[in-house]
């Protein structure tokens, strides 16, 4: 009953998830007017709003326009419910699951966002950067490499309250300095951006929510992921090496991997490189 619990809330976010995808780059509220038939504009019926459900009893058309509604909205409300499923199995249900849940909701918006648009709203990342380190006074990241720096400065045994807002601060310093060193190496070479100033925000925004490891991990997944994809564009697509890929849209992605399996994949690295 849990579980089923976890993936009705995860279908509802995901149906505001596809407002805020649409009407968040246009600068409209997400509150106001009620959802809308793309086509014809005409609001939708409450019975034919329900997550996956509407779309798959109206053969995926407006009941008005009789017009095809895009596949893109059942299948992010499903990406919502999945994910929120599996954050419960890793967590249990409790503020852990409400917080990376929320986290994640957040990055899915941002990622489809990324990819409609090429940006990552400020209202979004630099909101949920102080979230991020405000909630790690109470949701307590671990962090034994930020616990031997502190000892390193000559706290003797810090606490695990303080290790966490430390990790979350560290975290939010990496994330954003690295992809902002990273730009402007870039820039200074080249001549040109390389990278959005919203992927910093967005970093310093993921580091503050999963602390420093978890941060690298992330930035090394979504690294890879661009990479690969964006070969595979170049190849296939006839892209030359100027086209602008979506980074966020793979940042995304690896902060969610992140939350889901990151200190997992991290310690079987260790373990396969013989490191404790």
């Amino acid at each position: 009953m849990v579980l089923l619990f976890t993936v009705l809330i995860g279908l509802a976010i995901g149906s505001f998830l596809n407002v805020c995808i649409s009407r968040i780059p246009l600068e409209q509220s997400v509150v106001s007017p009620r959802s809308r038939c793309p086509q014809c504009k005409k609001p939708i019926g409450s019975f034919d709003n329900i997550p996956v459900l509407s779309y798959i009893i109206l053969g995926g058309r407006c009941r008005n326009c009789k017009k095809k509604i895009s596949i893109r909205y059942p299948l992010i409300e499903a990406l919502t419910a999945t994910v929120s499923a599996l954050i419960y199995l890793k967590f249990d249900i409790g503020f852990e699951w409400a917080v990376y849940f929320l986290f994640c909701a957040a990055l899915i918006a941002l990622a489809f966002i990324d990819a409609d648009h090429r940006i990552l709203p400020d209202v979004i990342t630099l909101n949920g950067l102080w979230i991020g380190i405000a909630i790690s006074f109470f949701l307590w990241l671990p962090g034994p490499l930020v616990a031997r720096l502190l000892q390193g400065v000559g706290v003797t045994a810090p606490g695990p309250r303080l290790v966490s807002i430390v990790s979350s601060m560290i975290g939010a310093a990496i994330g954003g300095g690295l992809l902002w060193g990273v730009r402007e190496a870039y820039f200074r070479v080249r001549g040109v951006e390389g990278m959005g100033f919203g992927d910093v925000k967005m970093m310093a925004m993921v580091g503050a929510f999963v602390g420093t490891a978890l941060t690298l991990f992330t930035i090394l997944v979504g690294s890879v992921l661009g990479s690969v994809i964006g070969i595979v564009v170049m190849r296939f697509a006839g892209k030359d090496r100027d086209y602008e890929l979506p980074f966020g849209t793979f940042l995304s992605l690896g902060a969610i991997l992140a939350v889901l399996y990151g200190n997992e994949l991290i310690r079987l690295y260790l373990n396969l490189v013989n490191i404790n």
